[in-house]
């Protein structure tokens, strides 16, 4: 047994995989949570025998400990981390202390929009092909539990800010980077750059025979490049082709080029509609490409993917009213393409938790798109300031049915139902899921 102590903070998905992974390599492991451990979570620790407690954190046990694995969710801020700073003890994430544990190969997404689309495509496509695959981080069961219990030779690995910021030695194999806007920055003291920073942690150790692949018309994320100067090699991706892009778009057609191979496809048969989604599929293509899966299978894939939940997800169509579910829309990036695909007058249900959120960027869509706004939230006030005056009609709502009750009534023949938030949704959700659960009965119960 390694008498070193792994205090593992946090008991939701990634803690409680950790705290499995870490007793499974022989350490001491204690995990500890402020908050209440949901049943399932309580279950799995106690049926590994591991050491916990909630609603609480004793210092002297925590203190102690050789090495601290912080959950994503838990702040540099809050007090028990500032202590373990001042004590100077090693603080990771579970992704680089489940990265120590396996030689597969670490295919990494993040991006503030599109990650969960991507991810799921890349994994599509690899599982299609035949390829000994995971999922996670960001997604699904975590990395660590996966490191601990599966013996996978790839993993796809959806990577938010919050999990970049503890990854110190951990290198990507492949990191593929969508794209940077405005998000959680109130976790990043308002401050943009911060944000960024924390993003542009996916190519750290990356070395020459790695891959980046980035979207080239994104002016943050090639400003950083041109700043940071990795040594990876770089595969951008954009809607037009210029000096390096390795794909694009041309004539109807989505093309990549790597390995002096140039793969091609009319974007009309990718599952997925939208530009946004014309990105996403490139970048998934590369790296298809990348990892040797043939032409006609990337093809197969790319035509018979299914969504994700929650993400411009078709409902119903009630009265001839189509009715979208975009819950996962927690930022105004994310409703600015929802939008931008509506082709249709649209009733926008929007609100919730706001995140220092800047509406200006979707005001012109609003304007002409809307016919009105729904705010559903328990203070709407920073969204009336702003919308107030701008589209006819404007209603608040204080529940999910409140909300899609208005929306019937609101919707003519032929309009569009969105519900595409731009919040987080914790004031009256558990979560974007249980919001968007939530919408999909109201609206079937119509």
């Amino acid at each position: 047994m390694n008498e070193k102590l792994i205090v593992v903070l946090g008991g939701g998905e990634s803690g409680v995989g950790t705290a499995i992974l870490a007793k499974k390599m022989g350490f001491k492991v204690f995990l500890s949570d402020s908050g209440i451990i949901k049943d399932k979570y309580r279950d799995i620790l106690n049926s590994h025998n591991i050491n916990f407690e909630e609603n609480s954190h004793t210092k002297d046990i925590i203190l102690k400990a050789d090495e601290v694995v912080k959950s994503p969710g838990i702040p540099d801020t809050s007090l028990i981390v500032q202590e373990l700073k001042e004590k100077g003890t090693s603080i990771i994430s579970e992704i680089e202390f489940a990265s120590r544990y396996t030689s597969a190969k670490l295919i990494c997404v993040t991006g503030s929009n599109g990650k969960t689309t991507t991810v799921n495509l890349i994994y599509h496509i690899l599982k299609s092909a035949g390829l000994n695959v995971g999922l996670c981080g960001n997604v699904g069961n975590s990395f660590a539990l996966q490191v601990a219990e599966k013996d996978f030779d790839y993993y796809v690995l959806e990577l938010s800010s919050f999990q970049l910021e503890g990854l110190i030695e951990f290198r990507a194999d492949i990191a593929v980077l969508l794209n940077i806007t405005p998000d959680h920055l109130d976790r990043y003291n308002n401050d943009m750059q911060e944000y960024i920073n924390a993003k542009m942690r996916i190519i750290r150790n990356q070395r020459v025979n790695d891959s980046f692949i980035y979207w080239e018309d994104d002016p943050i994320v090639t400003r950083e490049i041109e700043k940071l100067k990795p040594e990876v090699t770089c595969y951008p991706f954009g809607e037009f082709k210029k000096e390096h892009t390795v794909g694009y778009t041309e004539n109807g057609k989505l093309f990549i080029n790597t390995k002096g191979n140039m793969f091609n496809m009319e974007l009309e048969l990718l599952a997925l509609e939208g530009m946004h989604n014309v990105y996403n599929s490139l970048a998934s293509g590369i790296v298809a490409k990348l990892m040797d899966i043939t032409d006609d299978q990337l093809r197969i894939s790319l035509s018979d993917f299914q969504g994700v939940p929650h993400r411009l997800e078709k409902v119903a169509t009630v009265r001839g009213v189509q009715y979208i579910n975009d819950s996962k829309a927690t930022n105004v990036n994310s409703c600015w393409y929802a939008l931008k695909s509506m082709r249709s007058k649209t009733v926008l249900i929007l609100g919730g938790t706001d995140k220092g959120n800047d509406y200006s960027e979707i005001d012109d869509l609003v304007r002409s798109k809307a016919r009105a706004l729904i705010f559903l939230g328990k203070d709407n006030s920073k969204l009336h300031t702003f919308f107030d005056g701008k589209v006819e009609e404007i209603r608040d709502a204080s529940s999910m049915k409140e909300a899609v009750d208005l929306a019937y009534k609101l919707a003519q023949k032929g309009d569009v139902v969105l519900l595409s938030p731009c919040c987080a949704s914790f004031d009256l959700f558990k979560n974007y899921e249980d919001r968007g659960d939530q919408f999909k009965e109201c609206v079937r119960n119509l």
